[in-house]
């Protein structure tokens, strides 16, 4: 029997948490609820796979930005998108979710320089 990996813990910071809001509220409106379920489901993979894999294969290395970032585009394992997960590891197996941000957004001015959680 294989042996079953322990999945990292996701903590979302308030900027993130308001950044997937508003991404399922924007998709809804222009798009419809159904659509908006739909983009639900892809952002929730995307976190799912860094949860089980912080340096999942389609993540990038951000230390351009700032030390330690790291990047995954929701638009991955054939499904669509236009969105950029930032995060970095936090430790305790934690990945602490930065920002949420459009891929034509430039990231270097919206990712907070506090790296904590809550930070804006």
């Amino acid at each position: 029997m294989a042996q079953r990996r322990r999945r990292w813990r996701i903590r979302l910071s308030q900027p993130a948490e308001h950044d997937f809001v508003g991404i399922l509220h924007w998709t809804a409106e222009q798009f419809g609820r159904q659509q908006a379920a739909v983009y639900s489901q892809t952002l929730i993979d995307a976190l799912s796979a860094l949860s089980a894999d912080p340096f999942v294969p389609d993540s990038h290395a951000r230390d351009e930005i700032q030390p330690g970032l790291r990047s995954l585009h929701v638009a991955r394992n054939q499904r669509r998108g236009r969105h950029l997960i930032l995060y970095r590891l936090a430790g305790q197996r934690t990945i602490d979710i930065l920002r949420i941000l459009h891929d034509s957004m430039d990231v270097g001015r919206h990712v907070p320089d506090d790296p904590a959680p809550g930070g804006s």
